[in-house]
């Protein structure tokens, strides 16, 4: 085994293993705080993906695009039409800022990604037509187009890399599908070699998914646990938030066997780049889990890993280095075989994975839309009754000079950096956790979404919240705000201890069938 280094930027100091480190995210403030280039510039990072459930949080969760919102509301626009000229300005604004990485990097990295639309993942033509209206409105020779590793869609990569078009596969979950993508890639050059077309411009990965097949298989896991016997449980506990990785190891073999055949040297004669396995999903979803795990056990050389933030922070602060993606390749392979002894079956779990995934960037770029929609109707509806405000003259100078100071200090920047010196400069860096609060909470919402199916499938008729302050306060405005949901049990507060608002309480519920939180 590699011996174990740590170094002042595990980050930085993944590209001395051959692996790329991209951001799985996109937020317009990122681009123009000036984060992304502290980034590029401090942690290594290299390119950038993003996804319809990125941009999704990025335009409901934030005000960054609402002036942009507000000025396309006068061009009489849809909202996907909206939607698409937001994506452009970000992409296109992230892919200048890694110019300089692309070029630097013989256009090996410094890429960005975006992605057609979710409901054309059935639709090979469409997935096409799209493709060509997307890479010719960014106009950067640096952007990828996602398509998604369905049967259209493996027809519609060839077609694109064929023209010339730099493309990232997603959702990819299965050794054959990757197969079938990899060589969809090489057929592709071919044709664009062919053609006379100059091979050393054209990118591509292969985006492989990683958590969100631990997730799945530790759950079938843990409902055939209930009634294994002693040897059974062993066999599956032997398993337990091991395929994913085993899958990744398997797959890179792939890609080494696939990249070192005759057919691949004739193409890399004409300086044709491989195309990359790409590790996506590397958020660990399961608390059980080191929140590093899948940076940390798929280092290897010629491979990129897209990070989110709250990961890509995580590796940051404690990532270990090794190179570990051909470790133990034989034990990888003893997983897979333990997992199929166990009756469960890879191509099924891999099959509803892709389903899901559709599914999910289907429901998302639907909100997406809807997010969009919701502030062009603010906008239409503020040019009817706009608002305006005035200071007193003796804050108005001391506002302005704040804000100046902030903006020409890059303050904003430093803020999302930690950096103690905009305090006392003693230990304020270590209670600003909250900024990354959301995306370390999405990152990982599985256990909670699991509590609320517990809690729903429990027979409890109400939920009765005992504290004091933030901790109470925060649920009891969202239940005013949102009611009660059909089929979960009704949300009761007591913040206080006072005996008669305790009675009140008491009088409203059965005990017997009261789930209490502390």
């Amino acid at each position: 085994m590699a011996t174990e280094t740590t170094t002042k930027n595990p980050l930085k100091s993944l590209l001395d293993f051959g692996q790329s480190v991209w951001l799985d995210y996109i937020r317009r403030t990122l681009l123009t705080s000036g984060e992304l280039k502290h980034m590029i510039e401090n942690d290594g990072l290299r390119g950038m993906t993003s996804n319809p459930a990125i941009f999704e949080k990025a335009i409901a969760g934030s005000a960054d695009y609402e002036t942009s919102i507000a000025e396309l509301a006068a061009q009489d626009l849809d909202a996907k039409t909206i939607y698409e000229q937001l994506a452009i300005q970000d992409i296109q604004a992230a892919a200048d800022a890694l110019r300089t990485v692309y070029d630097a990097s013989k256009r090996r990295d410094g890429y960005v990604s975006l992605e057609v639309s979710p409901t054309l993942a059935h639709d090979t033509l469409g997935s096409i037509e799209e493709a060509h209206r997307l890479w010719k409105s960014v106009a950067r020779e640096n952007v990828m187009i996602k398509i998604p590793a369905t049967p259209a869609g493996i027809p519609a990569i060839e077609q694109l890399i064929g023209e010339g078009i730099n493309i990232n596969v997603t959702l990819l979950f299965h050794i054959d599908a990757y197969r079938s993508v990899a060589l969809a890639y090489i057929s592709g050059l071919e044709k664009y070699a062919a053609k006379g077309g100059d091979l050393s411009k054209v990118a591509s990965v292969a985006s492989f998914f990683i958590s969100r097949i631990d997730t799945l298989v530790d759950s079938q896991i843990a409902t055939k646990l209930k009634t294994a016997d002693a040897a059974a449980t062993a066999q599956l506990n032997s398993i337990a938030g091991k395929i994913a990785i085993a899958n990744g190891k398997l797959t890179y073999q792939l890609y080494k066997e696939l990249f070192s055949s005759g057919r691949w040297k004739a193409l890399a004669a004409k300086n044709a780049q491989t195309q990359r396995v790409l590790w996506a999903s590397t958020g660990t979803k399961n608390p059980k889990y080191s929140d590093v795990l899948y940076i940390e056990e798929l280092i290897g050389s010629e491979t990129v890993n897209t990070i989110p933030p709250a990961t890509l922070d995580a590796f940051r602060d404690h990532g270990k280095l090794r190179a570990s993606l051909e470790e133990d390749i034989v034990a990888a392979h003893d997983h897979m075989e333990t997992m199929a002894k166990s009756d469960l079956d890879m191509k099924a779990v891999t099959d509803q994975l892709l389903v899901e995934g559709v599914k999910l960037f289907e429901d998302a770029f639907v909100k997406l839309l809807g997010a969009v929609q919701s502030k062009l109707d603010a906008a239409h509806a503020s040019k009817k009754n706009s608002l305006t405000y005035k200071l007193p003259a003796e804050f108005d100078a001391k506002v302005k000079a704040t804000l100046e100071d902030w903006q020409s200090n890059n303050k904003v920047r430093r803020l999302w950096a930690r950096d103690a010196s905009l305090w006392s400069n003693t230990d304020e860096a270590s209670w600003l956790g909250w900024l990354g609060i959301t995306d370390d909470q999405l990152a990982h919402i599985q256990h909670l979404t699991d509590l609320a199916k517990e809690v729903r499938a429990g027979g409890w008729n109400d939920l009765v919240l005992l504290g004091m302050g933030g901790s109470s306060l925060c649920p009891e405005v969202m239940r005013m705000t949102y009611g009660n949901i059909a089929g979960f049990p009704e949300l009761h507060v007591i913040d206080s201890t006072d005996p008669q608002q305790i009675a009140a309480i008491e009088k409203k519920i059965d005990i017997k069938k009261t789930l209490f939180i502390v």
